[in-house]
């Protein structure tokens, strides 16, 4: 904006400023008002509007009309129109060259009219510009590219300053030129980001699909059928069965089949973390509340909340944090460590378990009121020993993965696949990807033949099937031999051609089977010990 009224800006004119300084003064206090309009919102269409009022308040610009590009025609359209007189929108369009609004589309520049009746290409289509009036049209421009126009009427017949308003007037296109290139950009980018989202939708959705896991047992069949109709529903989730079953990857189907997969799914071990960790990893702490607590802090039940929330081992914890686990399934509400406000959270719980839960109560040792909370729908994963005629294509499945992490193909031969039938599989899946992973470190050219499957520390299914435990040694997995049979000769724990599994049962032995002595042999407190040996299998000799 120009000053045709003193060279110098700094000293004005005898008896005050003039209309050029004055009017410069009332654009200058518009052009802020546009600014702030245009930065208050990304929501672009609701803000012209706003643009366009303030342009007829403060800077005396009225009928503001800013038409916009078609992208399938190329036309311009009528996007919006502010005339407090008269009609407020209006769906005309114009072509390159149709009136002045087309002159700027066919080639983009600004348009000047003192008069706008001594235009005869003037179209007036909506009807609303006054004849005696100037009219001004601006091209509106986004990353170099012609995306609209903005016109506008003075309020007052031309005075000769004109030119000073159709500068102004370029200002407003440029900023509303600079926020619509933002939003674009932004809507761009919320775009890609949906798509994406979706796109990892779906894949979550095919890998934990129930479509796609292995095993076609008629037992394998039946939890399948169970875990689709729970998936529909709030219902909580209690899977049952013994380590290596695949309880996590019946946790996930169930989640990312339910009307809650666009929301989190929250895991945590309960064995993983000693009693005063874990309530502060659910429940989440406040600042202060203990030593290290420096800021405050969300637990695993608020990340979860509108989602499902996965408690791998539940039958681990204390009988103390028991009742306080009831509380929040029973009320849905619960209190950060160190604070006092009250949390509501939606949350569904999924939670997993080896331990026989019903031994566990008649001992004492897991709440009745809060198994039942969790045993709403139960879900039991057979062993894999239960189920030989899927070995194959779990193997085949498996040898896919492991693979895929090698960059070659793997196969198994029958000899092979006969050799994994007759092994007894205590450690179930899990111990069978570890075994035809060794396996294929071992092959060269990438076929596994029997020679290759070795089960180290085991023994195959000629020999008795162990039952399932009760709390109550039943045989061992590992020597075979049962509660009344001699205890072995004392092993050095300190080999180390010993496996974890079996310094756990040499020390176990030498400590005729009391946990927390056998724990001081091994250097670990009496949690880590029983976490181990339900991890590894063993089953507790009871004298």
């Amino acid at each position: 904006m120009t000053d045709h009224c003193h060279p110098n800006l700094d000293t004005p004119p005898p008896g005050g400023f003039c209309r050029t300084h004055e009017l410069n003064i009332l654009l200058l206090a518009a052009l802020y008002a546009v600014s702030r309009v245009l930065s208050r919102s990304l929501a672009f269409n609701e803000t012209l509007r706003d643009v366009l009022r303030v342009l007829h308040d403060e800077a005396g610009l009225t009928r503001g009309l800013i038409a916009v590009v078609d992208a399938e025609s190329g036309k311009l359209g009528v996007h919006t129109l502010y005339n407090p007189d008269g009609p407020q929108a209006d769906d005309a369009q114009y072509g390159p060259g149709e009136g002045i609004i087309g002159l700027v589309l066919e080639k983009p520049r600004t348009i000047k009219l003192a008069r706008v009746a001594d235009e005869p290409r003037f179209l007036n289509r909506q009807g609303v510009y006054q004849p005696d009036l100037p009219f001004i049209a601006v091209p509106i421009k986004a990353g170099g590219d012609l995306k609209g126009v903005l016109a506008v009427q003075p309020e007052a017949p031309e005075d000769g300053l004109l030119e000073e308003r159709a500068q102004f007037v370029e200002m407003v296109a440029n900023l509303i030129g600079q926020s619509l290139r933002l939003a674009m950009d932004v809507a761009q980018e919320k775009s890609s980001l949906l798509e994406e989202r979706d796109l990892l939708r779906r894949t979550v959705r095919h890998q934990f699909g129930f479509e796609n896991m292995v095993g076609r047992s008629a037992v394998m069949r039946r939890v399948f059928d169970q875990a689709r109709l729970v998936a529909k529903w709030n219902t909580t989730v209690l899977i049952r069965g013994e380590t290596g079953t695949g309880k996590e990857l019946i946790a996930n189907a169930i989640h990312y089949n339910s009307p809650r997969a666009r929301n989190a799914l929250v895991k945590l071990n309960c064995a993983a973390l000693p009693e005063n960790l874990l309530e502060s990893e659910l429940f989440g702490h406040e600042r202060g509340a203990f030593t290290g607590a420096v800021e405050s802090r969300k637990g695993r039940f608020e990340q979860a909340h509108g989602g499902t929330l996965f408690l791998d081992e539940i039958g681990e914890v204390s009988a103390a944090f028991q009742a306080k686990l009831l509380r929040i399934l029973q009320e849905g509400e619960f209190e950060r460590v160190g604070g006092s406000k009250t949390i509501k959270v939606d949350v569904r719980i999924i939670a997993a378990t080896h331990r026989d839960l019903e031994t566990a109560v008649d001992m004492g040792d897991f709440r009745e009121d809060l198994f039942y909370r969790l045993n709403v729908m139960p879900l039991f994963l057979p062993p894999l020993r239960e189920r030989i005629e899927d070995i194959p294509e779990i193997a085949r499945h498996l040898l896919g993965k492991i693979g895929a992490d090698q960059k070659r193909k793997l196969t198994l031969t029958d000899m092979a696949q006969r050799r994994l039938a007759q092994h007894e599989w205590p450690g179930n899946v899990r111990e069978l990807e570890n075994c035809l992973e060794r396996a294929a470190v071992l092959s060269e050219e990438g076929s596994i033949d029997v020679d290759l499957i070795r089960f180290p520390s085991s023994r195959e299914r000629s020999t008795p099937k162990p039952q399932r435990s009760t709390g109550i040694v039943a045989v061992d997995p590992v020597s075979g031999a049962n509660s009344m049979a001699d205890p072995p000769g004392e092993i050095d724990i300190d080999n180390p051609n010993l496996s974890e599994r079996e310094r756990v049962i040499a020390a176990l032995e030498q400590a005729g089977w009391v946990q927390a002595k056998a724990a001081r042999i091994l250097g670990m407190t009496p949690r880590q010990i029983a976490y181990r040996i339900q991890t590894l299998n063993i089953e507790v000799k009871q004298f």
